[in-house]
């Protein structure tokens, strides 16, 4: 009898340990690992080069790499809004804004120092960034960097502040790894539906609430195989 009232103990201990746990995303059955070793910040296809840069201003790259990513996946992830990207990234910006504003600072103080000016350097950071950001544009692998930046950023969030740096060298090269496209490791099929949704542009509808095919085309709603009710 007491051995049951403990499996019974452990049994709803483990029930609540898995309710606690904070949901997420699942695109894929199983999704593919894509974790890697830590990184300086200075490896090849990490980031964009830096010659002659510091430590500090190595890491400051690496931190605004990180930031860059987790941005370009609040603007791109709001697909599936149960991730949470809009909101950690805003909550990131707060928790970490100290860091993250040491980090813009070296990275400008960096591109002065080694250009012949501050003009040039600024024209150097400013492509700095926008290099940076562009290089997290993914279509093919939309879902696999969508659900890893879900995850960095949610670790992120509850990271102390003056710990971000330390996010991004442990998970830089996941994230990395992550714009490579990979499909289920259990199936060949991915588990997240695609919605097709009719457009609902004004200039495509009459005051009567009529496709109008002249300006928009041919109707493409429902699509093949799925009825509509009648009214």
């Amino acid at each position: 009898m007491v051995k049951m009232v403990r499996i019974t103990g452990i049994g709803m201990a483990a029930a609540l340990l898995t309710a606690a746990a904070p949901a997420s995303a699942q695109f894929f059955l199983k999704s593919k690992n894509l974790s890697g070793t830590p990184v300086i910040g200075d490896e090849p296809g990490i980031g964009q080069p830096m010659p002659g840069a510091t430590p500090a201003e190595i890491e400051a790259g690496l931190v605004w790499n990180m930031r860059a990513a987790l941005n370009v996946a609040a603007l791109q992830c709001q697909f599936e809004p149960t991730m949470l990207t809009v909101s950690n990234y805003n909550a990131i910006l707060t928790d970490h804004k100290a860091e993250l504003k040491k980090s813009f600072d070296t990275l400008a103080k960096y591109f002065v120092r080694v250009n012949k000016s501050p003009k040039a350097g600024q024209s150097a950071l400013d492509q700095f960034g926008t290099r940076t950001y562009s290089g997290y544009a993914t279509v093919a692998a939309q879902l696999n960097f969508c659900e890893t930046a879900n995850l960095i950023g949610r670790d992120a969030v509850f990271q102390p502040r003056g710990k971000f740096a330390d996010v991004a060298r442990q998970r830089m090269r996941e994230l990395r790894n992550s714009l490579v496209p990979w499909g289920d490791q259990a199936t060949t099929h991915s588990i997240y539906p695609r919605v097709s949704l009719p457009r609902v542009d004004a200039i495509c509808w009459s005051k009567k609430g009529e496709w109008v095919e002249k300006k928009c085309g041919v109707q493409a709603w429902p699509p093949a195989g799925v009825g509509i009710a009648q009214r």
